[in-house]
């Protein structure tokens, strides 16, 4: 899948999956502004690659920080000094874009951390579907201690994945916290030993992704999206709205047809 080429990126495809790496090493691949216009760029890209029949050549995105010290390390520090009060704004609203564009992708998202994943950094990783992280992943949204707020979609995401009590400790402390503490409150899903053993297990998880209907997957990311901030019966009429639609689909007929000859079904992606 050709994708072009990026200033800050390293994207490359392995098996069905693709592999997208901040690649600022030597600033501990903080989200400078070349870096965010990078991954809006990639977004489109991506977008543009869903096939004449809907479907797409990955069924799953990885991404990572390049080097062992940081995933992200956070918002470029050096290029907000000397931002107007508008420039920051903007700089805010460009990020968010690209957190709302990765979130709305029809493909699912991890998040494989290493390192530091800070201010930007952690928002980034939210606004992937899940978190994976290495045993010296850090995490923290230490905009506090540098005046500022999150800017990049920390105050909203962090609650929804952690709650509002814990949120408020993290983001008006500014604490960091570790893989393990990070694990056990439900801000990653899995604890990797090393970066090694982390991005294969990000890679075997695409594989798995493989197997499954990419109409449902796409459908359930979408769905789970849609629902998360409305009232519950709102949510489950559009639950209801959308198991309708999977019947139209015709991987639910081949899913059905080979639950029921018990075999493994080979689904079209329609």
């Amino acid at each position: 899948m050709d994708l072009g080429t990026f200033e800050t990126l390293l994207v490359e495809q392995a098996g069905d999956a693709l592999v997208v790496t901040v690649n600022r090493p030597s600033a501990m691949n903080a989200l400078a502004g070349q870096v965010i216009a990078d991954l809006e760029a990639l977004t489109v890209a991506v977008e543009s690659q869903v096939g004449s029949d809907g479907r797409w050549p990955v069924k799953g995105i990885v991404v990572t920080g390049a080097g062992e010290k940081a995933f992200v390390a956070g918002a470029d520090i050096v290029e907000m000094q000397t931002m107007s009060p508008d420039q920051g704004e903007a700089y805010s609203r460009r990020m968010q874009g690209v957190t709302r564009r990765l979130e709305a992708l029809p493909v699912p998202v991890i998040a494989a951390v290493n390192g530091f994943a800070l201010g930007g950094g952690c928002e980034l990783a939210m606004a992937c579907d899940w978190i994976y992280a290495s045993r010296n992943a850090r995490f923290g949204q230490p905009e506090v201690n540098l005046g500022l707020v999150p800017g990049f979609g920390g105050s909203v995401r962090l609650a929804q994945r952690v709650g509002i009590a814990l949120a408020r400790e993290l983001i008006l402390t500014g604490r960091m916290i570790d893989a393990d503490e990070a694990l056990r409150v439900g801000l990653v899903n899995r604890v990797f030993d090393d970066p090694v053993a982390l991005l294969q297990g990000a890679l075997d998880t695409v594989a798995e992704l493989a197997t499954k209907s990419p109409v449902a997957v796409a459908s359930c990311k979408a769905l789970m999206g849609e629902v998360l901030p409305l009232p519950v019966v709102e949510g489950l009429d559009r639950e209801a709205q959308a198991f309708r639609r999977a019947f139209e689909t015709e991987d639910k007929v081949e899913g059905v047809r080979a639950f029921v000859a018990k075999e493994k079904p080979t689904f079209p992606g329609r």
